[in-house]
């Protein structure tokens, strides 16, 4: 089992930048694909990046394409997601995921465990 806990939420000005951080238990964590999602108030959680247990595949969401980085630690048992040029509409909580698979989910049904969320709000 895994426990996941985000840091690293804030306030922000557009055009701003943040790094998430999501620390995770548990001896298997280098063998669990690891997952961003957001959920903005009134919308469905969606998709934003994801990652392979040994970092070598990485996927993203076309509207974060290019400005958001997912990175991961398995040393420090730690995924990052470094956002670049902040824009109001990346305002949500933010959560990371996990599941223990080779192939990498993109679907939010398809993950595990989840962060308890950390709250990124962009002003313009």
């Amino acid at each position: 089992q895994v426990q996941l806990v985000e840091s690293g939420g804030g306030q922000v000005q557009s055009g701003g930048s943040l790094r998430l951080s999501c620390g995770a238990s548990g001896r298997t964590f280098s063998t669990y694909a690891m997952g961003w999602f957001r959920q903005a108030p009134g919308k469905e959680r969606e998709f934003v990046a994801a990652m392979s247990w040994n970092g070598l595949s990485t996927y993203y969401a076309d509207s974060v394409k290019g400005r958001f980085t997912i990175s991961r630690d398995n040393a420090k048992i730690t995924v990052y997601l470094q956002m670049n040029s902040l824009k109001p509409e990346d305002t949500a909580v933010y959560y990371c995921a996990g599941k223990r698979a080779v192939v990498v989910p993109r679907t939010s049904a398809a993950y595990d465990y989840w962060g308890q969320g950390t709250q990124v709000t962009v002003s313009s």
